[in-house]
């Protein structure tokens, strides 16, 4: 089946209902299905066929949520970007996806100027953002769905395996790969998130967008044009607590997706007391394991609705799930941090470096296989040697499962520092820290020393009004962590880097570390517990 039939499906069944939400702007199924025809005849026209890759760059909108649509309907490649990213990343991605149709948001017309550049056969066309950008050349998306619509546009033919996105990973090593997901595989994964994250889902849910459609969000959103459900989109790109709040309460919406620290932001917020929420049924959480401290606090002021998932793009989400059930209670409590078990069809293997199963308990490579796995990257075959092995999927997480099949990851491979001959895993280290009462955000990186190796470095935001000293911290951590795993240093920011999904990154903890020439510093501190 093609994804795009899933718009053609809701027409028919469901033509008056709210699809899509814009601002001021609404769009019923007939509406937004017929858009997508109007889309896709469009690109048609202008030289797209099965197979060609649609690069995107733009903020979430309505005609950034249509091109994914109409891309599929065609049996093309959708190849969104993270707009945060700069306009050398993006020519990059054109040239690693071989694309040479390039949708470009009005306010980002620089990065169009340097695709063509590169690449000047290049066929652009605009789609309306907030600031203003005309071209006679190059026409906007708005103009040519209106001059096509009415035009009926059938679901191309496609195959299991057919490509339809393009998903770029984060580049945690190395420059981003492209990911390719296709028809096949992603309707497993939206059948399994509405088995394992959303059940009961109908026509009658609605969720909001509170993180860029070009990789998790749009996943959670297929959900919703699956089962016909309205999606509410954010007015701007400025992520506005309060308004967020707003719009759950104004269209009763029963789910959203986001990271752990932008719901750490939303339960913190003294809006999360002032509007009715209690239309969420359901808080989807996924990118790293959620500190036990907040969770609590998501927990009370959210009720009983967290649901966790492990998956990477490569997987597409689809690793583990740790449903609104087992984020409370005793037995939760004796658990600790873990990630949940293994998603419906899926499988889990703790691996050693030679690929064999290692026991309960003993902390290895997590491993996955089953028909969430993506078919490789594209155009690497050096990355998909490395990254399959006996046909596991291999995650470059560290973890290690419990008796009863519970996964826990302690962190990246390429996260973990050894220091004096012991490997150690700032995930664990993170988990303890959060526990004090004054630190509200922590990252813990390994850095070089001529001494030990690799040192911890622990690098953290206080809450407001703290007074929390440096020593202070080391002799609180000195009684609750082993010393061989003790940071030898400590650093206060204002805030810790994240990247456009706000996610907090080692590298970017790394690099601005490395900026502020903390690595110099601690060349001449060596051994000592003095902090910065």
């Amino acid at each position: 089946m093609n994804l795009a039939h899933w718009a053609t499906q809701n027409a028919r069944r469901l033509p008056e209902r709210i699809a899509l939400v814009w601002g001021d702007a609404s769009w019923t199924w007939e509406q937004f299905d017929a858009r997508v025809s109007a889309f896709a005849a469009a690109l048609a026209e202008r030289g797209v066929r099965p197979g060609d890759k649609v690069l995107v760059h733009s903020k979430n909108s309505n005609e950034m949520f249509e091109s994914m649509f109409a891309t599929f309907r065609l049996g093309a490649v959708w190849v969104p970007t993270n707009f945060r990213i700069t306009p050398e990343e993006v020519v990059y991605m054109a040239r690693v996806s071989q694309s040479r149709t390039f949708l470009c948001q009005t306010d980002f017309p620089e990065y169009a100027a340097a695709v063509c550049e590169a690449f000047p056969d290049t066929d652009v066309v605009w789609l309306e953002g907030a600031k203003t950008w005309r071209d006679a050349e190059q026409p906007r998306v708005g103009d040519l769905i209106a001059a096509c619509l009415g035009k009926t546009t059938p679901n191309a033919p496609v195959e299991h395996d057919s490509p339809c996105w393009f998903l770029f990973t984060s580049g945690t090593t190395g420059k981003p790969k492209a990911a390719v997901l296709t028809h096949g595989q992603l309707a497993f994964v939206v059948n399994n998130h509405l088995a394992d994250l959303l059940p009961g889902t109908t026509c009658e849910d609605g969720s909001l967008v509170v993180a860029p459609l070009s990789h998790g969000a749009g996943v959670h959103q297929l959900n919703m044009v699956a089962r016909g459900a309205k999606t509410v989109l954010l007015p701007s790109d400025r992520f506005d607590i309060g308004q967020a709040y707003e719009l759950i309460e104004k269209h009763h919406l029963t789910n959203l997706f986001t990271v752990p620290t932008i719901l750490k932001m939303m339960v913190e917020h003294p809006s999360v007391d002032e509007w009715d929420h209690f239309s969420l049924r359901y808080v989807v959480y996924a990118g790293a394991p959620m500190y036990e401290a907040d969770k609590q606090l998501a927990l009370k002021k959210l009720g009983p609705v967290l649901v966790q998932y492990y998956g990477l793009g490569e997987v597409t989400g689809n690793i583990t799930v740790l449903p609104s059930g087992e984020h409370e209670g005793e037995a939760a409590g004796a658990r600790g941090a873990t990630c949940g078990y293994e998603r419906t069809g899926m499988e889990v293997s703790i691996q050693d470096d030679d690929g064999n199963a290692l026991p309960f308990g003993q902390t290895g490579e997590v491993c996955v296989i089953g028909p969430a796995v993506f078919v490789g990257y594209y155009n690497n075959p050096e990355a998909n040697a490395k990254a399959f092995r006996d046909g596991w999927f291999r995650t470059g997480d560290m973890g290690h499962m419990s008796k009863d099949g519970f996964v826990f990851l302690t962190g990246r491979s390429s996260d973990m520092y050894i220091s004096g001959g012991s490997n150690i895993y700032p995930r664990e280290l993170e988990e303890k820290i959060l526990m004090h009462d004054d630190i509200t955000e922590v990252a813990v990186v390994g850095i070089p020393d001529a001494q030990w190796g690799e040192i911890g470095v622990v690098v953290c935001v206080r809450k407001t009004g703290s007074l929390l000293s440096e020593q202070e911290l080391v002799d609180w951590m000195s009684t609750r962590i082993a010393r061989y795993k003790l940071p030898k240093h400590v650093y206060f920011w204002d805030a810790l880097p994240k990247s456009g999904y706000g996610k907090v990154p080692k590298r970017l903890v790394k690099d601005e570390l490395a900026r502020r020439g903390v690595a110099v510093e601690l060349d001449a501190m060596a051994g000592s517990h003095a902090a910065h």
